[in-house]
């Protein structure tokens, strides 16, 4: 279980492919506090670390989530936004993010807007998600509140801190980022559907 707010901005190092899976290799401060088999967030996918030395730490995607995230994109020297599992008793700062990504997007728009910046998505609404007018979702791991809600794209205004802390100062349009849909909402539109 994650917040969406981003700790660290890690460097992917090296991709190595092993049958239909690829191992990550990231480079991150934080390394040396980590141990294996901890949930990292990378860019809002929930990961197992499998090994790891002083500066680096390897994960695994699976075919799975190399199909269904932007992990499959990843190259060497590109960034990634990191979040390792919250702590009972912490203060829950974004929302409540499981890393599991319900489909991808892609950026089609960046505006500046007078010190901060507004971020246009688009996605395919045939899979059933949906976002609300002020409701959460998590764009890559960060949690976001949704301007402009649309049946198919939506916006987020990004602050000058987040801008600068999270990979959103990288993202460039037609880019393709990580969506996680508010759980929340997940289960009231389901739970509606049923009745």
């Amino acid at each position: 279980m994650f917040t969406g707010i981003v700790e660290e901005i890690g460097k992917v190092i090296k991709l190595e492919k092993s049958g239909s899976n690829l191992n990550i290799i990231v480079k991150a401060k934080m390394t040396p506090e980590l141990k294996i088999d901890q949930s990292i967030s990378h860019n809002g996918v929930c990961m197992t670390v499998v090994s790891l030395n002083d500066e680096e730490y390897r994960v695994t995607a699976v075919k799975e989530t190399l199909e269904k995230t932007n992990l499959g994109k990843l190259k060497p020297g590109d960034l990634i936004n990191l979040e390792r599992g919250m702590k009972l008793g912490d203060r829950l700062d974004g929302h409540i993010v499981q890393g599991h990504v319900d489909q991808t997007a892609t950026c089609i728009a960046i505006k500046e807007a007078d010190g901060s910046w507004e971020f246009t998505f688009d996605y395919d609404p045939e899979i059933g998600n949906m976002t609300i007018e002020k409701g959460s979702i998590t764009v890559n791991g960060v949690s976001l509140t949704v301007v402009n809600s649309q049946k198919n794209k939506f916006s987020v205004a990004i602050i000058p801190y987040t801008y600068k802390h999270t990979t959103f100062h990288d993202l460039e349009t037609r880019d393709m980022v990580n969506l996680e849909f508010d759980v929340i909402g997940k289960y009231v539109k389901r739970i509606t559907e049923l009745s």
